[in-house]
C-alpha cells in the first residue's frame, strides 16, 4: 500500500494545480498525442477533476502550467508501458491486490447494512426477557428428519395456542439442557433447571433469527416457530424493558452452602439482613465488603465487579439492577441460585446517540451473520440484473458420484468425469458441471462427518455465490466508469512509482560518481553564510568563571580544562564546541564575531560565556555536508533530462482547436 501511496503522490503532486472547466468539447474529444497514443478529454478531466475537487477557476497561464506537468506524467506512464512494467508478474500481484480491496463495496449492499445498523440501535434501547421451548435439530439434517421436527414443534405451538402451560410443555419437551435441574458434580453445586428461561438480552446477544423473533414478539405472547442453525425454537417474551446499558456495580455475596438445611438458610437470611441494616446506618461499604462478602476475588476491591450488559448475570441479579437509579444505590438483599447478594450501583453507561454508536454498530453487524442479509441482497441483485438460471437436476447428479471420501480430502474428481451438462447460466457466461467438479475437488478437505447431500448442496451454494461474484467482478470496469478511472489511476501509480524509482530516485543515491561531478559543477549553489568557530562554556558554579578563562588565555586544552573543573561525581562545567552560523545557537548570536572571550550570560542558575577561536568567510559546504538538498537537486536533474529524452522519443501533438475551447 505504501508503493502505490508514494506513486499516487506522485501523480497528485504532479497534477496539483487547481482550475475548473467549462466547454463544450466532447469526453472522447482527442486533447494530446503522445507518440502513437490519443488522449481524450475525458482522459484529461479524470485526472483534472480528481485534483480540483472545489473547481477553481482556470486561466491560460494554469492550463498551460497543468498541461505540461500533465504531459509530463502521461510520457513517464507509457515509457513504463512500452518497457513492459505493466506485465511484469510483481506488478500483476500488485494492482491485483489492489483490485481486491477496491472492489469489496460492490459487492456488499449497503442500504441493507444501513437498515441492520439502524434496526440494531433501534433495539439496542430495550432489554427483553424470554423463554423457549428448544428441539434439537442438525443444519445438515435430512429433509425427512426435518419435516418430522417441524411436525413435533408445530404440535407443541398448537397445544401453547389451546391454553396448555408454557412451563409445563417446557418440562416435556424443551431439549435445552438449562431447562432441567443438573446433578452436582466435583466443580460445582446442583444446579436447578431455568425452565425455559433465558433471562435478559439485548441485540447481538443472541443468533439473529432468535434475537428478531424476540423483538417482534408481544410480552405475555408467544412466537411464531423459529427455526436456527441449532434447531427450531417456540419464545415466550415475558418481560421488556428500557435499556439497562452497561454497568459497573459492586456487591457483598453471602454464599449458600451446597447441602443448606433449612436452619442453614434462615441464618445466612439474618446475617444478610444484618450486613444491610449496617450500611444504611452509614457503615462503610469498603469496610463491610471486607469483613462479610464471601467473594473474595472481589473483596479486596471494595466487591468491584468488570463492567457487564445485561445477559451477563442471572436475571434476578439484573432486575435488582433495574431499581437502582442513582451511581451509590444500594440494593436490598436478594437471592440468586448462587446465595444472597447486596448490590451498589457505581456506574452505569446508557445508549449513545445515532452517530456515536452507529461506526461501533456497523462493525458488529460486519461480524455478525446478519451481515449474510446484505451478501444476500448483492446475489439476488446479479440475478436479476443478467438474467440467472439454474439447472437443478444437473446438480442433483453429484448426488450420485460424490462419495464419503470426500471428509477425507481424498474424493476422486474422475467418479464425475461423464457429467458434461449445463449447470448455470449468469448473463452470456454458462458454468458445466466440470467446472463444478474442479471446485469440488480443490475445496475438498478433512472435515467432520456430516449429512453428505447436505455438504453437496453448501458447496453448490457456495459455488454459485463465487461465481456470480466472479461475474459480476469481470464486468466491474465496463460498469462503473468510476471504479475504472480509479483502476487507471492505481496501474498509473504503480508504474510513475516504480519507474521513476529506476530512472530517479534511486538512482540518485546510488550514483555516487554522477551526484560528485553534479556537485563540483554547482557547488557555489550551496554555500556556508559567514560562519565563526567557537565553544560554549556553561558553568554551574559561577565563581569558578575567571579559573576557565585564565586556563583558556593559558592555551590549556578544552579537554584538560573539564578534567581540571569536573570530577566524578560533580559536573560543574560543559562545553559546547563547533562551527556556527546566524541562529545556530542564541548565546552566538548574543556575542560579538571577533576572536575571544565574551562577557558573561545568565541562563537558570548557570552561568555562559563563549570563546571565538576564528571568523570563517562564506564558503562552499562539502557534499557530505548538504548531501540531501544535493541528492534532491540532482534528482530533479535526472529527472529533467529524462523528460527531455522522452519528449524525443514520444513527440507531442496538443490538438489546439480543442485546446482553444478551454476556457
Amino acid at each position: 500500500m505504501k508503493r502505490f501511496t508514494s506513486g499516487l503522490l506522485i501523480i497528485l503532486c504532479i497534477l496539483g494545480t487547481s482550475f475548473s472547466l467549462k466547454s463544450q468539447v466532447k469526453n472522447e474529444d482527442v486533447l494530446l498525442t503522445i507518440g502513437n497514443q490519443n488522449i481524450t478529454i475525458g482522459d484529461f478531466m479524470a485526472i483534472y477533476k480528481k485534483n480540483n475537487p472545489k473547481g477553481n477557476n482556470l486561466d491560460k497561464t494554469n492550463l498551460n502550467d497543468y498541461l505540461d506537468l500533465f504531459i509530463n506524467f502521461k510520457l513517464k506512464v507509457k515509457e513504463a508501458e512500452d518497457l513492459g512494467l505493466d506485465t511484469l508478474t510483481s506488478f500483476r500481484t500488485e494492482l491485483n491486490g489492489y483490485r481486491d480491496q477496491l472492489a469489496k463495496p460492490y459487492f456488499i449492499d449497503e442500504s441493507t447494512i444501513n437498515r441492520l445498523v439502524s434496526e440494531a440501535y433501534d433495539r439496542e434501547h430495550f432489554d427483553i426477557r424470554a423463554s423457549h421451548i428448544f428441539l434439537r435439530l442438525r443444519p445438515d439434517a435430512l429433509p425427512e428428519d426435518t419435516l418430522a421436527v417441524y411436525g413435533k414443534i408445530l404440535k407443541v405451538r398448537e397445544r401453547l395456542m389451546n391454553g396448555e402451560s408454557f412451563e409445563k410443555l417446557v418440562a416435556e419437551f424443551s431439549e435445552d439442557p438449562s431447562s432441567k435441574d443438573q446433578d452436582a458434580t466435583k466443580t460445582r453445586p446442583m444446579m436447578k433447571g431455568n425452565h425455559g428461561d433465558l433471562g435478559y438480552f439485548s441485540t447481538f446477544d443472541m443468533v439473529y433469527p432468535f434475537e428478531t423473533a424476540a423483538f417482534n414478539t408481544l410480552v405475555g405472547q408467544v412466537s411464531k416457530i423459529v427455526r436456527t442453525d441449532y434447531g427450531y425454537h417456540l419464545i415466550k417474551v415475558t418481560d421488556k424493558k428500557d435499556a439497562m446499558g452497561k454497568v459497573t456495580v459492586a456487591h457483598i455475596f453471602k454464599m449458600l452452602p451446597k447441602e443448606a438445611s433449612h436452619n442453614d438458610s434462615v441464618m445466612i437470611k439474618r446475617k444478610i439482613d444484618s450486613v444491610y441494616r449496617k450500611l444504611m446506618a452509614g457503615a462503610n461499604w469498603d469496610e463491610i465488603v471486607k469483613q462479610f462478602s464471601d467473594d473474595k476475588g472481589s473483596a479486596a476491591k471494595g466487591g468491584l465487579l468488570p463492567e457487564f450488559g445485561v445477559n451477563r448475570m442471572v436475571p434476578e441479579f439484573i432486575v435488582a439492577i433495574y431499581k437502582l437509579k442513582n451511581d451509590g444505590d444500594i440494593s436490598e438483599p436478594l437471592i440468586t441460585p448462587y446465595g444472597w447478594h447486596i448490590i451498589k450501583l457505581i456506574k452505569r453507561k446508557g445508549t449513545g446517540t445515532f452517530d456515536d454508536e452507529k461506526t461501533d454498530l456497523k462493525a458488529k453487524v460486519n461480524k455478525d451473520s446478519r451481515a449474510q442479509l446484505a451478501k444476500d441482497a448483492v446475489y439476488a441483485k446479479i440475478k436479476e440484473e443478467y438474467g440467472f438460471k439454474e439447472f437443478q437436476d444437473a446438480k442433483k447428479d453429484f448426488y450420485k458420484v460424490v462419495t464419503d471420501s470426500i471428509f477425507t480430502g481424498k474424493w476422486d474428481p474422475s467418479l464425475a468425469k461423464d457429467l458434461k451438462n449445463p449447470l448455470l447460466k449468469i448473463g452470456q457466461m454458462t458454468i458445466n458441471q466440470p467446472d463444478f467438479t474442479q471446485y469440488i475437488a480443490t475445496k475438498q478437505k478433512k472435515r467432520d462427518r456430516i449429512n453428505l447431500q447436505f455438504l453437496i448442496d453448501q458447496m453448490y451454494r457456495d459455488f454459485l455465490n463465487e461465481s456470480l461474484i466472479k461475474y459480476e467482478n469481470s464486468h466491474l470496469e465496463t460498469k462503473y466508469p468510476e471504479f475504472r478511472a480509479l483502476m487507471e489511476e492505481y496501474k498509473d501509480g504503480i508504474l510513475l512509482f516504480d519507474l521513476t524509482d529506476q530512472k530517479v530516485w534511486s538512482k540518485a543515491v546510488k550514483d555516487t560518481v554522477g551526484l560528485k561531478d553534479f556537485y563540483d559543477k554547482n557547488k557555489n549553489n550551496y554555500m556556508w553564510d559567514k560562519r565563526v568557530e567557537a565553544s560554549i562554556f556553561t558553568l554551574k558554579d559561577p565563581k569558578k568563571a575567571q579559573k576557565v578563562k585564565n586556563f583558556i588565555k593559558q592555551g590549556l586544552a578544552y579537554q584538560d580544562i573539564l578534567k581540571e573543573m569536573n570530577t566524578d561525581s560533580v559536573k560543574v562545567l560543559t562545553i559546547e564546541s563547533g562551527k556556527f552560523s546566524k541562529k545556530d545557537n542564541i548565546f552566538i548570536d548574543e556575542v560579538d564575531w571577533v576572536p575571544g572571550i565574551s562577557n558573561d550570560f545568565k541562563s537558570d542558575s548557570s552561568l555562559v560565556f563563549v570563546n571565538i577561536t576564528k571568523i570563517l568567510n562564506p564558503e562552499p559546504k562539502a557534499l557530505n555536508e548538504s548531501r540531501g538538498l544535493i541528492t534532491a537537486d540532482y534528482q530533479n536533474f535526472l529527472e529533467k533530462i529524462w523528460i527531455g529524452y522522452l519528449r524525443h522519443k514520444y513527440p507531442v501533438t496538443i490538438h489546439k482547436d480543442i485546446l482553444e475551447q478551454i476556457k
